[in-house]
C-alpha cells in the first residue's frame, strides 16, 4: 500500500459568516487544535481506502452527535449542512460510521473524542481475516484453511480501517480542547426546545488533503510521467528497514548462500496500526512479542560459544499492510540479495502477541500442511520449546493439527518452500487481545499500571506483573533458541531473560534514563517522552520501531570496544561487512550532567522493508 503524507489542520471557526484576510481577525475566529490525529488515504493494488479532505480543507457547522437517534440531524432534518460531527468514542462504530459515509453530501467531517480508558468490551477497526489475501493459504494451498474458513482470528474486527470515507476523521484526545468545542456546540449549535439554531454559527475545518488516488499503479504512474517540467510525488510507498542481527558474525556483503551454515531465524514484527495515522501503541500485537524476542536475544548473548548453528533475531517491519518486511526477506533470500539464502534456513520460530493471562498458557501454532512433509521437523521445535519451558510459571500447548497458522510472517516463508515453524501466541483459535490493531492496544490493556506517587525513575524501576510474566516468555524463547540451536540441555538453566526495562521504554516513555544511554548523541533527540508509535511510515523516513530496536539490539547482543570517539567511527567505516560500530551517551556520571560515553561493536544490520512490488514495478501484483 502507498501513504501520502501531508500536513492536516484542524480550525474552530467561531462566525462562519465572517471570515477576514486580516492576520487580526483571524485570531479572533480562529482557534487550533492540538493534538489531533488524521485517518489518511492508502492504496493498494486494487483500491483505496482511508481519509482525505478535499484540496483547501473542509468546513462544516459542528454537531455533537449525543445519540444515535440524534442522526437525523446531521443527515435529513438539520437546516444548515455540511456537519462536522463530534463523535464520543462509543459512537464511534461501524454502524454509525456507514450511515455518515452513505450522507456524506450532509457531512464534512468527523473528529472521534478519544476516552480516557479503554472500551470493556473491546474495539477492534482491523479486519476479521487480517491479511486475507497475502498468507500462504491460497485455492492452490490448504484451500480449506483459506479466509479464515476454519478460524476467524480477529471476530471484533469491524473493517473501518479498510473502508474509504470521502471526508476528513480525525482523532482527539478528551482534554480541554475537546471541551472547547461541547461548549461551542452548547452555546451557538444546540437545537433548544425544537427551535432552530441562528448564525452566527460554531463550525470547524479540517485539512487532511491527499493527492494519491484511485490504487497504487494509477499513482506510481502519475509520480513518474516522463518529460515532467514540474515533476511532482504524488504518493509514497510505505516501507522503512528490518533489523537483524547474528548469534556469529555474517559477512554482509558477500550476498547468497554460505556453505555451512545453517541458521534459526527468531523472528518478531515491529510494526501496528489504528484507524488514526500516528496512533498504534500496539502493546500485546506487536511490543510483547518484540520485547520477548529482544530480552531473549540479551539472555543468549553469553551462551552462543557452545551452539553449531547461527540464531538469525530478524524484526519485521510493515507486516500489518500484507507482510512488507517479509515478503522483502524471502525475495532478497531467493535473489542472492542477502546475507544468506533460503537453503541456510534451518527452522524458523516467530513471537507474536504473547501477554499472558490468568492462565499463563501460550500456544505453539504450525501450519498442517507442510507438516504432511516427512522433511519437515516441526516436533523437534515443538518438543524444545516445551523442555525449555519446563519448571517456569508457564504452560506450552498446542492446538489442533488441523488448526491452521494465524497472520504471522511465517507464512510468507511457506509460501516460498515448506521450512519448519512455529509460532508463539496467547490464543488458541480467536485473538484474545480485544483490541487488535487499534488505538486502545496500549499499556492499560496489558494492565500495565504504575502508582501515581512514583517518579518517571521509580517507574522505570518497577517491576510490574505484565514485565514478570513477559519475562517468563522471554526465557522460554531464548531456552528453546538456544535447545534448537544445538545447544545442551545441562546449559539452558543459566540463560535467564529480563524484560523490565524495555516493556517500560516502548508503552510508557521512550525517553528515559535506560533509553538514554544507549543512543548516539546524534539520535538522542528522537527518543520520545511517550510510547512509541508502531505506524510504518514512508520509505524516505526511519520510524521509531526500527530506531529503538536498532538501538537496543544493538546494545543488547554487542560489546564494548576499547576505542576512541574517533576510532569507533573509522572502525564503523573499515569493517562494515562483519560489524556495526556505534559510539553511545553511556550513563551520567554520579552528580554530573557529563557521560561516561562508550563504542559498541554488534552484528546488528538493516535491510529495505519495501514491497518487492516496487523493486519489479509490478504494481499491480
Amino acid at each position: 500500500m502507498d501513504l501520502l503524507s501531508d500536513k492536516w489542520i484542524v480550525n474552530v471557526v467561531f462566525c462562519l459568516l465572517f471570515v477576514g484576510n486580516s492576520n487580526s481577525v483571524g485570531n479572533k475566529i480562529y482557534i487550533n487544535l492540538n493534538e489531533t490525529f488524521p485517518c489518511v488515504r492508502l492504496l493498494n493494488a486494487t483500491h483505496q481506502i482511508g481519509c482525505q479532505s478535499s484540496f483547501a480543507g473542509d468546513v462544516g457547522v459542528v454537531h455533537l452527535l449525543e445519540s444515535e437517534e440524534n442522526l437525523d440531524w446531521v443527515l435529513g432534518s438539520g437546516p444548515n449542512p455540511p456537519y462536522m460531527v463530534i463523535l464520543e468514542s462509543t459512537l464511534f462504530t461501524r454502524p454509525i460510521m456507514m450511515k455518515l459515509k452513505h450522507g456524506s453530501q450532509r457531512v464534512a467531517g468527523v473528529v472521534v473524542v478519544e476516552p480516557t480508558t479503554n472500551p470493556p468490551d473491546g474495539f477492534s477497526p482491523h479486519t476479521s481475516c487480517p491479511n486475507e489475501n497475502t498468507g500462504v493459504y491460497s485455492e492452490s494451498y490448504g484451500p480449506s484453511y483459506a479466509h479464515c474458513n476454519v478460524t476467524v482470528w480477529n471476530p471484533l474486527g469491524t473493517g473501518l480501517s479498510y473502508e474509504e470515507f470521502d471526508f476528513p476523521i480525525f482523532s482527539m484526545k478528551d482534554s480541554n480542547d475537546t471541551e472547547v468545542l461541547r461548549r461551542c456546540y452548547r452555546e451557538h449549535n444546540r437545537a433548544v426546545n425544537g427551535s432552530t439554531p441562528q448564525y452566527p454559527l460554531c463550525a470547524m475545518q479540517l485539512f487532511s488533503h491527499m493527492s494519491a488516488v484511485r490504487d497504487t499503479a494509477t499513482c506510481m504512474r502519475r509520480s513518474e510521467i516522463p518529460f515532467s517540467l514540474t515533476p511532482e510525488e504524488v504518493c509514497d510507498p510505505l516501507g522503512d528497514e528490518n533489523v537483524w542481527a547474528s548469534t556469529k558474525p555474517l559477512n554482509n556483503t558477500a550476498k547468497g548462500h554460505k556453505e555451512g551454515e545453517s541458521v534459526v531465524i527468531a523472528a518478531a514484527k515491529m510494526d501496528s496500526r489504528s484507524f488514526f495515522f500516528d496512533v498504534a501503541p500496539g502493546a500485546d500485537g506487536t511490543a510483547t512479542g518484540l520485547v520477548a524476542l529482544l530480552a531473549a536475544a540479551n539472555a543468549l548473548r553469553n551462551a552462543t560459544a557452545e551452539l553449531n548453528r547461527t540464531i538469525l533475531y530478524t524484526f519485521f517491519h510493515g507486516e500489518t499492510f500484507d507482510y512488507i518486511g517479509s515478503s522483502r526477506m524471502v525475495y532478497d533470500m531467493e535473489n542472492n540479495q542477502f546475507a544468506l539464502d533460503l537453503d541456510n534456513v534451518h527452522s524458523i520460530l516467530e513471537v507474536g502477541q504473547v501477554a499472558l493471562g490468568s492462565n499463563s498458557r501460550l500456544w505453539l501454532h504450525s501450519d498442517p500442511v507442510s507438516r504432511r512433509n516427512s522433511s519437515v521437523n516441526v516436533e523437534k521445535l515443538a518438543s524444545n520449546l516445551h523442555l525449555a519451558a519446563a519448571g517456569l510459571n508457564i504452560s506450552l500447548e498446542e492446538p489442533n493439527v488441523t488448526q491452521p497458522l494465524p497472520p504471522s510472517s511465517l507464512q510468507r516463508f511457506l509460501r516460498a518452500r515448506p521450512i519448519p515453524g512455529v509460532v508463539i501466541e496467547n490464543h488458541q483459535a480467536s485473538f484474545t487481545n480485544k483490541y487488535y490493531q487499534s488505538i486502545f492496544d496500549n499499556a492499560e490493556s496489558l494492565q500495565l499500571n504504575y502508582s501515581p506517587n512514583l517518579t518517571a525513575e521509580e517507574q522505570l524501576e518497577f517491576v510490574t506483573d505484565a514485565a514478570k510474566n513477559l519475562t517468563e516468555v522471554a526465557t522460554a524463547v531464548a531456552r528453546g533458541l538456544y535447545l534448537q540451536a544445538g545447544g545442551h540441555p545441562a546449559g539452558m538453566n543459566a540463560v535467564q531473560a529480563d524484560s523490565r526495562l524495555m516493556l517500560y521504554t516502548f508503552l510508557v516513555r521512550g525517553k528515559n534514563s535506560w533509553s538514554e544511554q544507549l543512543v548516539s548523541p546524534e539520535l538522542a533527540s528522537q527518543l520520545k517522552d511517550r510510547p512509541t508509535n508502531f505506524y510504518i511510515g514512508v520509505h524516505q523516513q526511519m520510524s521509531e520501531p526500527r530506531f529503538m530496536v536498532q538501538t537496543i539490539l544493538a546494545n543488547l547482543t554487542g560489546t564494548i570496544v576499547n576505542v576512541t570517539k574517533e576510532n569507533c567511527q573509522k572502525q564503523k567505516e573499515d569493517e562494515e561487512d562483519l560489524y556495526y560500530y556505534q559510539w553511545v551517551q553511556g550513563p551520567l556520571r554520579p552528580n554530573s550532567t557529563e557521560r561516561d560515553s562508550f563504542c559498541v561493536r554488534s552484528g546488528v544490520r538493516r535491510f529495505a522493508a519495501k514491497s518487492p512490488a516496487f523493486v519489479l514495478r509490478e504494481y499491480t501484483s
